[in-house]
């Protein structure tokens, strides 16, 4: 049978056991606190034992974590308040650097380093800008902006954590000026839509003018092609009718060629053939064959001398049969 005082001594070893006996999750890791002061060691994920009562501990995230700020008030230049709702903060915090951050900053570093300087950046970013530029304009570099100082201060205050992204959401304005802006984004979209519609009108125009223009040339061109084609064709003519004439003048030139040359013989020939006893002869051979009767009395004598004088033949005559 166990005892009263085993009993409570067992009682004790299950109270201690219980209080010191933790257990650290994955992608976290613990640092300790003894008597408010940080134990110089950091333990890794599973279970752990500490003495209970006189040490403490916290879990430490060091993988991607995102920390939201809520309801930032932001005072823009022109005087008025506005509200960004949500703004979230991507982060990561190496694990070799885990000792030095809780030891720089508590385990809360985050409310310090993010949290409040959120707070403090966009103040900031607000207090040199208009509603406007806030609300319209710069919106969409208030996230890269936020990141670039966010990371620029943990780089000289806090090497370790990294800031991934930063999202804003859209702040909360007056209700009157909200009114305002939304009469001022359709009066705007109808001012695009209407640009938009001018520059589809605008570049139809231009399609059509381009397309006008194409026409234009090809009708040009195809009327160079022909008039080309009628000049080669008129010149084929010329130059035809040109051969033509060559060949005319050519044969023209033959032939005159040719009867002068029969001419010259005939003349050579009549030269040589119509000598004196060939026409003495010839004009007997017409006597002979005349069937004319000559009276007079030099009929003899235009025998004998062949009557070639123009004397002679005045003196005849001639009657006929």
């Amino acid at each position: 049978m166990l005892t009263y005082i085993q009993i409570c001594l067992l009682a004790c070893l299950a109270i201690i056991l219980n209080f010191s006996l933790h257990r650290i999750e994955e992608g976290h890791v613990g640092v300790y606190f003894r008597g408010g002061a940080l134990l110089p060691y950091v333990s890794n994920p599973g279970y752990h034992m500490m003495i209970p009562v006189l040490t403490t501990y916290r879990s430490i995230q060091v993988t991607l974590q995102t920390d939201e700020v809520k309801n930032v008030p932001c005072g823009t230049s022109g005087g008025v308040m506005i509200y960004f709702d949500r703004i979230e903060v991507v982060n990561i915090l190496d694990a070799n650097s885990v000792y030095t951050m809780v030891r720089n900053f508590t385990a809360d570093y985050d409310r310090t380093l993010i949290f409040n300087k959120v707070h403090h950046e966009l103040n900031q970013f607000c207090s040199v800008h208009t509603l406007h530029e806030v609300y319209i304009d710069l919106f969409d570099q208030i996230d890269e902006n936020l990141k670039t100082a966010l990371q620029k201060d943990l780089n000289d205050l806090a090497p370790g954590l990294n800031i991934q992204a930063v999202r804003v959401t859209k702040p909360k304005i007056p209700e009157t000026i909200r009114k305002n802006y939304e009469l001022m984004e359709a009066e705007k979209t109808k001012l695009l839509i209407s640009t938009q519609h001018q520059k589809v009108v605008e570049k139809d125009a231009e399609t059509d003018r381009k397309k006008a223009v194409i026409e234009a040339e090809k009708e040009a061109q195809v009327a160079k092609i022909q008039y080309n084609q009628k000049i080669m064709e008129k010149q084929s003519l010329l130059q035809i009718a040109a051969i033509e004439d060559e060949m005319h003048v050519s044969r023209q030139k033959s032939r005159s060629d040719a009867e002068f040359y029969q001419l010259k013989l005939q003349a050579e020939a009549n030269k040589l053939l119509l000598s004196k006893e060939f026409l003495e002869l010839k004009k007997y051979e017409a006597l002979t064959h005349n069937t004319k009767v000559y009276y007079g009395q030099d009929i003899p004598k235009m025998f004998m001398y062949g009557g070639c004088n123009n004397d002679q033949d005045s003196r005849l005559n001639i009657k006929e049969t």
